[in-house]
């Protein structure tokens, strides 16, 4: 696995913003969205095979909320479902990682509040972001933890219809404002996220966008994502959009994203 040295450099001088997917979670054994999808048809008394046919996640949350005048109850159960009592945060060894790497700024896409709690059984202190209003907690070294597409403690927050997901392409909210001013200067570093990942796929158009019409390429961060498989023809429309591809040795995704960590923690420290 070969990693830029430019990346540890960043990392040795705070420069990188961490941007956190759902592949962080799933080595926690968290419901997939198929499991989701099946939820919601049997909460609609649909066979989930049928369901499932109908539409896309989005199209089906936004059809569940329709149905039953909220995602309020589908939030509560994945709240619930999400948050097993079984499973002890302190065992994630890439959450602790993650925890003690001392980022500035987390951002995620997960709804879960793994991360905060790790950053709680870890002792290290952190200030979560879910809407305009926290802004005004943030405060000098202490890491910023950015729910990007919103948190269970606030169902408004939560992007997961059609509709909200929508309304999140517009890129013109407060968090997606902060994030602008944020990677002046920094680059970015994905894990937990597949190169077909319309969510990560779509900001990284959108903060190429930002570049644009900058004739010279070496005032731009370069960002890197993390990635199991190897696939050359999304790697190079990456690149174009200023990502470096970083692939794993292992195939196994927790092991990988575990190494991965682990070496750069220890390049950078």
């Amino acid at each position: 696995m070969f990693i830029n040295p430019e990346l540890i450099d960043e990392l040795k001088r705070n420069k990188v913003i961490l941007f956190v997917g759902a592949g962080v979670s799933a080595n926690l054994g968290l419901p997939s969205w198929s499991e989701l999808i099946s939820h919601m048809a049997q909460e609609l008394d649909f066979d989930p095979k049928t369901f499932q046919s109908y539409g896309d996640f989005l199209e089906l949350a936004e059809y569940y909320e329709i149905m039953k005048g909220s995602i309020g109850p589908l939030r509560s159960w994945m709240d619930v479902s999400f948050h097993d009592p079984a499973i002890d945060i302190k065992n994630s060894r890439i959450h602790e990682i993650i925890a003690r790497f001392n980022f500035h700024i987390i951002y995620t896409t997960n709804y879960d509040r793994w991360l905060e709690r790790a950053f709680e059984a870890h002792g290290v202190e952190y200030v979560k972001v879910t809407n305009i209003f926290d802004l005004t907690k943030l405060r000098s070294g202490i890491t910023q933890i950015i729910k990007f597409h919103g948190d269970f403690d606030d169902d408004s927050s939560i992007v997961l219809t059609e509709s909200s997901y929508f309304n999140r392409l517009g890129f013109e909210g407060p968090l997606d404002m902060k994030l602008r001013s944020d990677i002046l200067g920094k680059s970015i570093l994905f894990i937990g996220y597949s190169l077909k990942d319309i969510d990560m796929r779509y900001l990284l158009f959108k903060l190429n966008k930002l570049w644009e019409g900058y004739s010279n390429d070496s005032v731009r961060p370069k960002s890197y994502i993390f990635t199991i498989s190897h696939n050359p023809i999304q790697s190079e429309v990456l690149l174009k959009r200023g990502v470096e591809t970083i692939v794993a040795d292992k195939d196994d995704p927790q092991n990988a994203l575990e190494d991965f960590l682990s070496t750069i923690s220890k390049e950078s420290h």
